[in-house]
């Protein structure tokens, strides 16, 4: 099974980029967490801290917006002249924000792209010309149920995760014959502040469809990617509700589309039947 000497986790901080960086760093792993909020990476670096296995092994942090591809980039040349080039890459830096298309700002959409997008875009582009040179690394960005099927309530998170999808398709042609893996994950709920945060935000329907799938443990989600990462698999589809979903797609018709109205249509009819009886007994 594939080991990693040093390895770069974008959005490390919290969620499955934190879960990810505590395997690798109990497996021996040099590992480097990406953030924004400088508190919560001193913390997590403490908690990262006592889980070392070797005495050497190094944990550390880099502060920084990865919308800012300056800046990102002066971060990550800094820590490549540190600690070397990174052999495994994470991009797991990733927001949402739901609600109706109609009603959800238009900066909302943007700020989701420059960060889901453009800030998995960011990293590689700091980072690729050295793994060329190289011939060798790992990428693996995160992408989403939503990337492959358009969940409703999920307009803008949707297709900034759609176009980390058609990323990651490009770079898997592109790189691979260059000595680079690729790899996509595409996760269905996890338990993670992001999905606390989002929860208030969902329409109606939104909260209905979400609430016939499973919510995966941070935990579990890490240990499914990193099993697939070191087999060398592309697409990594952690839980039932992410392969079932995604061999949907695959099937004659592409059943994804029909099934996801249908299920949008029985969330409508409890929405009105709700409303009915509220206004019965109002």
């Amino acid at each position: 099974m594939r080991t990693y000497h040093l390895a770069l986790v974008t959005g490390g901080s919290s969620g499955i980029g934190l879960a990810l960086a505590r395997l690798l760093v109990q497996e021996g792993t040099h590992v480097c967490l990406l953030a924004q909020n400088e508190e919560k990476l001193a913390k997590v670096k403490a908690e990262l801290q006592e889980l070392r296995t070797l005495d050497d092994q190094i944990v550390e942090t880099i502060s920084c917006d990865v919308t800012d591809y300056e800046s990102l980039d002066h971060g990550l040349k800094r820590l490549v002249a540190r600690r070397g080039l990174p052999d495994l890459v994470v991009n797991s830096a990733g927001v949402t924000y739901p609600g109706y298309f109609q009603e959800l700002d238009v900066d909302i959409f943007h700020q989701l792209m420059d960060i889901n997008y453009y800030g998995t875009l960011h990293v590689i582009k700091s980072l690729v010309d050295g793994m060329i040179a190289r011939g060798s690394g790992t990428i693996v960005n995160l992408s989403s149920q939503a990337g492959f099927i358009g969940v409703f309530g999920y307009s803008g998170y949707s297709a900034s995760k759609y176009a980390v999808r058609g990323l990651s398709d490009v770079l898997l042609a592109e790189l691979k014959p260059l000595g680079i893996q690729v790899s996509i994950v595409f996760p269905a709920d996890t338990k993670t502040p992001q999905l606390d945060f989002e929860e208030p935000l969902k329409p109606f329907e939104t909260k209905e469809i979400a609430g016939m799938a499973n919510v995966m443990p941070a935990e579990v989600v890490a240990k499914s990617i990193l099993k697939d990462v070191k087999k060398g698999k592309y697409t990594i589809l952690p839980g039932f509700d992410a392969k079932f979903f995604y061999r949907l797609g695959l099937t004659i018709g592409n059943l994804r589309y029909p099934y996801m109205a249908y299920l949008v249509r029985k969330a409508k009819k409890k929405k009105e039947r709700l409303l009915k009886e509220k206004q019965d007994h109002g």
